[in-house]
């Protein structure tokens, strides 16, 4: 029984922004579970060809999709491509997003839009289109990736923490909407992980991660793997009664105001 909670074998993911990083640190994970992983991007057909190749490598059942989140004509176009093609989105990750350090002194208003653009009115559009669906077949889990920032605020990524604010409260409200229907909508915080992007700064003496080894209670960096777990207890049978939560995996930081570096 337990290990059918778990399962997600054959069910159907839309992972937004996976071309690298956590997004497809996540479709690994739930690839690696059986779920069909279907790759979104905007910036390249090649970096999307790219990172489908990659999960094909590893046996991985994956496609990919070019088109821009915040565009609702094409996301609606997609959505139905999509299922018509691979089958009904059982999964939907909303993980695109970028992050603008600037200082809001100084900051353009056409920069903070395109953050809150992508960052959350995005989640939004493809949620809307997605979940139709997920209503009809009475069923369906979605994952809104927030981040520390929906709790915290830091010098200079006020834009980014203003969406993240924002999407934890979008998420609360979805579940709100959709619960009934047997659709859960829930969040993950990411922490600070070990990806290629952290890999020049995660080395002995550099002051970021020094910073993170003593500001977390864990004392390291998160692995592609704790994020994949939260991922998968998301989008499988054992989180049926969880909505409107977000799950952060952040090694403990939100837990504290600060790690003593003697201990």
């Amino acid at each position: 029984m337990i290990n059918s909670l778990f399962d997600i074998k054959g069910k159907v993911a839309l992972i937004t922004g996976s071309t690298h990083g956590l997004g497809m640190a996540m479709a690994k994970g739930l690839g690696e579970a059986g779920a069909t992983i279907v790759i979104n991007g905007n910036s390249s057909q090649q970096k999307i060809d790219a990172a489908v190749a990659e999960l094909q490598k590893d046996g991985i059942h994956a496609v990919g999709y070019k088109f821009n989140v915040t565009e609702e004509m094409e996301v609606i176009a997609a959505v139905r491509q999509i299922e018509n093609e691979v089958g009904p989105i059982d999964i939907l990750i909303n993980n695109a997003g970028i992050i603008k350090r600037i200082p809001l002194i100084e900051m353009e208003v056409a920069d903070f839009k395109e953050v809150i653009d992508i960052d959350l009115v995005s989640p939004f559009i493809v949620s809307k289109h997605v979940v139709r669906g997920m209503i009809e077949r009475k069923r369906g889990k979605i994952i809104n990736i927030c981040s520390m920032m929906s709790e915290l605020g830091r010098s200079t990524v006020g834009a980014y923490a203003a969406a993240k604010g924002g999407l934890k409260m979008l998420t609360k409200n979805m579940a709100t909407e959709w619960a009934k229907h047997n659709v859960q909508i829930n969040g993950i915080g990411p922490g600070y992980f070990a990806t290629e992007q952290t890999k020049p700064i995660r080395v002995d003496g550099h002051p970021f991660n020094d910073f993170i080894i003593s500001r977390t209670p864990a004392a390291k960096w998160g692995e592609a793997s704790d994020l994949a777990g939260a991922a998968i207890f998301l989008s499988s049978k054992a989180s049926d009664f969880v909505n409107g939560h977000i799950l952060y995996v952040d090694g403990g930081i939100l837990a504290t105001i600060g790690k003593p570096s003697n201990e």
